[in-house]
């Protein structure tokens, strides 16, 4: 990720941040749970979508995940660093969940559906848990998608003098059984971290 949209990543989440203040929300829940990621419990819309699921084909949209702990996470798979290893650090905090894991979805996005076919999208989640979901759409469907929860991601085709480029945030949002949005975080490596604010979202 280039040290632009790093910043600009930066920035979206200060200002998801700054929504969760503004709406007054405590750092601790309800049930007196304190977070390591940042609670943006009201301060950003639902899961909603309609998008295709790589793993088997299927039209999917937010309503089939009803009732699991849904991580989204937008990428690509010829990403070189971020994508595997946010995907392999998630597989880490699932095997640590054990049994409750099946209760969790992790959604990955693809921000390159063009070349992100079915079959490559399929094949690339198979390597990490069996709970993550491969999902790509059109390029409208995934930048409404992006836009609902202020990713910031570009695709710039190949062009005499520049090689095919895509650049992505790497938030990680966590949203409740409901489909309401619980959690954002930048930061995957805190393994422990992760694995806590899981099983908390799990009682919820």
């Amino acid at each position: 990720m280039s040290h632009g949209l790093c910043y600009l990543a930066i920035m979206m989440l200060r200002r998801i941040v700054a929504l969760f203040l503004l709406g007054l929300l405590a750092a601790c829940g309800p049930t007196g749970v304190r977070w390591h990621a940042t609670n943006i419990t009201g301060a950003l819309p639902a899961l909603d979508f309609s998008l295709m699921r790589a793993n088997d084909g299927a039209a999917v949209t937010a309503n089939d995940y009803r009732g699991k702990i849904v991580v989204l996470y937008f990428g690509y798979t010829n990403c070189p660093d971020i994508c595997p290893a946010t995907l392999a650090n998630l597989s880490d905090v699932l095997q640590k969940i054990g049994p409750r894991a099946n209760d969790v979805r992790i959604l990955f996005v693809t921000v390159d559906p063009k070349r992100d076919t079915e079959s490559v999208l399929k094949d690339y989640v198979h390597a990490f848990a069996p709970q993550t979901d491969g999902l790509r759409g059109t390029d409208d469907q995934v930048a409404t998608l992006a836009r609902r929860y202020r990713v910031i991601y570009s695709v710039t085709p190949t062009s005499p003098g520049h090689a095919y480029e895509v650049m992505h945030s790497g938030a990680l949002f966590f949203f409740d059984r409901n489909g309401r949005a619980r959690l954002v975080t930048t930061k995957s490596d805190n393994i422990a971290e992760l694995t806590e604010d899981l099983k908390h979202l799990l009682d919820v």
